[in-house]
């Protein structure tokens, strides 16, 4: 049974007992601030177990794409070495809000695996919850008596404890028992020495976990109490690659047709034989593995980044970049190659990343040129260090591994491996002392204390009227205390709001709640999961008194304006540049509107001029909004509604548009009634954001027009500063051609008089111990002029040369110390220990190269004392 038809049969099994089958949402999560990534199947059903929201379906079934390497579930460094940990992986699973519970979902589980799948049941191992006597949790005897009946005995029952058997979302939210279903697959010698009961649960590659069954009866709060949900659930996960394994009857998840396909294509281009060498095996399942996480992210529109969540995927792609260069002898971008693989072999259960093959090709191309450079970078860091590693013992300090993994992205295990090779070792402890010192650092700066939502009245879902009302009347549903950085804030939700949550790239709405006691401000409005949260310093005097929401009206109709405004950019950027283009985020905000957009080159300003004149033609004619809402997504795919990659849509969706044969979008924003009321679009910049992904950014109406006579004040500046009025650009060219002439005639003087002072130079030598040394206070117009002051002096004088020169460029202190190779090799001196000990006279710092360093600082004042500190120093350093 090959990996399609294992999927298929789980979908089928469930609708055969009717369970609603959905598609899996974005691996990126939005809207959660306590997650990144889809960990989970369960992630995207989270306010059906809260009570947020009403489930649709009482039963659903699907197969949920997944990302652990963070947080509580970390697996990184284990992936490629072992047979079953994986960065993305693909949950099966069955749900049940609050229909059926433990007495259908086991023995369910239990026919499908025996029956449907066939899978041997002796080799089946079955865990219940054995209680926590510190939460007061009794052993789950129910799923027990379940397991007995269905077992015929209790000899393949284990009991598990809360680390095994009780499953937690997170430190607070919904939680329950949970019963596992774990496999044996080892020979049937092996099994014959060690029964498999002993190995449940004790990390062997062959008996492991397949099933989880979670048992959805307790939410957990902030102080650590349990209690009873208002509905019992069923949610469970199945490993879709472990159980692969198991039904092909395979040793690891990496020999299923998974992952073979990926893992073939790797060893062909490597040119070698996957199964005859550790190492290169171990590399190979790290790029088979990483190349599902990297693309199906950036699919689902998370671009590799500096922070966050996309930090995350560069890293996950520098750590295969890494293998493939240190093991498989890759040396230019590789893994880019690796998406057609994928895309061909999941493009009927994930069609996102075919849609999107060139696209995400192009941004994992670009990521793995840049970190090649890094490593580049990195090595030649480790060379220039060399002769300090030398002085250190042949030890590279943490502080120094740390900089490198923190400053220049140089991974701490691949600096371990290339000092390893030059006959060095690498303060392990002083690294981790420094991430640990970092860690710590970020956590301060970011912690937060949440506290439990205070119920107030009965708990409902909101109900959002603002795409038809400015104000309501509403009443307080709950609350909740958020301290972060000495300031605290009130998360209030209410029963009904016409306050537009931050969404879809569209800011949250601010405005007030107003009682006959008092005025709350509302500062801002976020959505976590399906709750609209109003954000506020104060809670209103009386929470139970009724109250008025009232959104600013001029704030949310300037946010309007520019939101349209975008679905009118994007139609025109498509009709200029090409079908390609692809929305990769939005801001629109009462300022401006940016928008990133999938093309691969800079756009031009005569495609700019084009762009903005379409937007502006269809503001003139004064569109009318066609607004759709609850319209079933295929219906609304067949109006020809742009859907955006990575976004989660249910079953019935809104319409936008403006104009039926030029723009027509899925969005959930508020917007203008008509298109002449954004009246104008202006862009005003056109950048680069990452890899095949460029920016805009406009203003609309006011903010347009004050833009547009800025510009034109400026230009009646310039032509008043020249003296003209018309004819401006033959006026600036001719004033820049004489600017460049006399630039070069300058250059050519300050060549001549750096001839003049180095010839000065070589005669201020004073000969200490055998070593030439010249230190001097200097007067250049720039680093560079000293730099080639110091280099041509070294030209003129190559041997025994110890060069220190002191200048004040740019109204601040700079020093430079130049040393011949012949002091550095056989003397062992070093330029970067004597610029650092001489920059304390400036109050500053530097580094370079153990010949040529150069200093900064603060003080010019202490300039005029580095000519006799320099020649102190010398001769205490030849002495020694």
């Amino acid at each position: 049974m090959n990996s399609s038809e294992i999927r298929q049969k789980f979908l089928d099994f469930f609708a055969s007992k009717n369970h609603h089958v959905v598609p899996s949402a974005p691996i990126v999560v939005k809207d959660d601030p306590t997650l990144m990534f889809t960990n989970a199947g369960m992630n995207q059903f989270k306010d059906y177990f809260l009570g947020n929201k009403q489930a649709p379906w009482p039963r659903v079934t699907d197969t949920q794409k997944c990302l652990r390497v963070s947080g509580k579930h970390n697996d990184l460094e284990e992936v490629g070495y072992d047979t079953y940990h994986h960065t993305m992986f693909e949950m099966l699973g069955n749900w049940s809000f609050g229909d059926y519970f433990k007495k259908d979902a086991l023995p369910w589980a239990w026919e499908l695996l025996t029956e449907v799948y066939s899978l041997p049941k002796e080799r089946l191992y079955v865990s219940v919850f054995g209680g926590d006597e510190k939460d007061g949790l009794p052993e789950d005897s129910e799923a027990f008596k379940i397991w007995k009946k269905i077992l015929g005995g209790e000899d393949r029952i284990l009991f598990g404890s809360k680390k095994d058997n009780f499953w937690e979302m997170g430190d607070t939210g919904p939680c329950g028992p949970s019963s596992e279903i774990h496999i044996d697959l080892r020979r049937p010698e092996e099994v014959a020495q060690i029964p498999g009961k002993a190995l449940v649960n004790n990390d062997h590659p062959q008996v492991v976990e397949i099933w989880n069954n979670v048992f959805i009866e307790f939410n957990r709060l902030a102080d650590g109490s349990l209690v009873k949900l208002p509905a019992q659930h069923v949610d469970t996960g199945m490993g879709f690659e472990r159980l692969c394994m198991a039904i092909q009857g395979k040793q690891s998840n990496y020999d299923t047709d998974v992952f073979q396909p990926l893992i073939q294509f790797v060893a062909e281009q490597a040119d070698v034989i996957y199964g005859e060498n550790e190492k290169t095996d171990i590399a190979i399942r790290v790029l088979s593995d990483h190349i599902r996480a990297i693309a199906f992210a950036i699919a689902d529109g998370q671009l590799p980044s500096n922070n966050k969540a996309g930090y995350v995927i560069r890293r996950i792609l520098r750590r295969a970049v890494r293998y493939a260069f240190t093991f498989l002898n890759f040396k230019k971008p590789f893994l880019y190659q690796m998406v057609p693989v994928l895309a061909d072999q999941l493009a009927n259960v994930f069609p996102e990343l075919k849609a999107q093959q060139a696209f995400v090709q192009r941004v994992i191309e670009e990521e793995e040129l840049a970190f090649l450079r890094t490593l580049e970078n990195g090595l030649k860091r480790l060379d220039a260090l060399n002769e300090s590693f030398v002085a250190n013992q042949n030890r590279i300090d943490g502080k120094t591994a740390f900089e490198l993994y923190d400053t220049f992205g140089f991974p701490a295990d691949l600096t371990a491996l290339i000092a390893k090779e030059k006959g060095f070792t690498v303060d392990e402890a002083g690294f981790e002392a420094e991430m640990l010192a970092q860690k710590t650092r970020s956590r301060n700066a970011a912690q937060t204390e949440q506290g439990d939502w205070v119920l107030v009245s009965e708990d409902v879902p909101t109900e959002f009227i603002g795409y038809d009302a400015v104000s309501t009347e509403a009443r307080l549903v709950k609350y909740r205390q958020v301290k972060a950085k000495n300031k605290t804030e009130y998360q209030l939700v209410l029963d009904r709001t016409p306050f537009y949550a931050e969404s879809g790239g569209q800011v949250g709405d601010s405005g007030f709640l107003e009682s006959d006691l008092s005025k709350v401000k509302v500062l801002d409005t976020k959505k976590e999961n399906d709750l609209i949260i109003h954000i506020t310093t104060d809670l209103p005097l009386n929470l139970e008194a009724p109250l008025l929401a009232r959104i600013d009206e001029e704030r949310r109709r300037l946010i309007q304006k520019n939101h349209s405004a975008t679905h009118l950019l994007h139609a025109a950027l498509r009709e200029v540049l090409g079908s390609h283009v692809a929305q990769k985020g939005s801001l629109v905000n009462e300022k401006l509107l940016r928008f990133d957009f999938s093309h691969f080159t800079k756009v031009t300003d005569d495609q700019l001029r084009d762009i903005e004149s379409i937007v502006n033609q269809h503001v003139r004619q004064s569109i009318a909004l066609d607004e759709k809402r609850n319209v079933p997504i295929a219906e609304a795919k067949q109006l020809g509604a742009t859907a955006l990659f990575g976004e989660k849509y249910g079953e019935f969706v809104r319409v936008i548009t403006f104009d039926k044969d030029y723009s027509v979008e899925l969005c959930g924003g508020t917007h203008v009634p008509n298109t002449g009321e954004i009246g104008i679009l202006k862009i005003i910049s056109e950048s680069s954001v990452a890899a095949g992904v460029r920016r805009i950014e406009a203003y609309t109406a006011g903010y347009a027009q004050d833009y547009i006579n800025q510009q034109l004040a400026q230009l009646d500046a310039v032509k008043e500063a020249l003296g003209v009025q018309t004819n401006l650009a033959a006026a600036i060219e001719k004033l820049t051609t004489e600017n460049n002439t006399l630039r070069k005639q300058l250059e050519q003087f300050e060549l001549k008089q750096l001839t003049v002072l180095k010839d000065f130079l070589l005669t201020k030598v004073q000969e200490i111990n055998g070593v030439k040394l010249i230190a001097e206070k200097v007067e250049v117009s720039s680093a560079d002029y000293l730099k080639k002051l110091a280099f041509d002096s070294r030209n003129a004088l190559p041997e025994n040369l110890c060069l220190i020169l002191a200048a004040e460029i740019d109204h601040k202190p700079q020093l430079a110390v130049m040393l011949s190779d012949n002091l550095v090799s056989d003397r062992k001196m070093n330029a970067i220990s004597l610029v650092k000990e001489l920059a304390k006279e400036i109050k500053g710092g530097g580094g370079g190269q153990p010949f040529y360093a150069t200093a900064g600082g603060k003080d010019i004042a202490g300039l005029s004392a580095i000519p006799v500190k320099a020649a102190e120093l010398l001769k205490a350093q030849l002495q020694n």
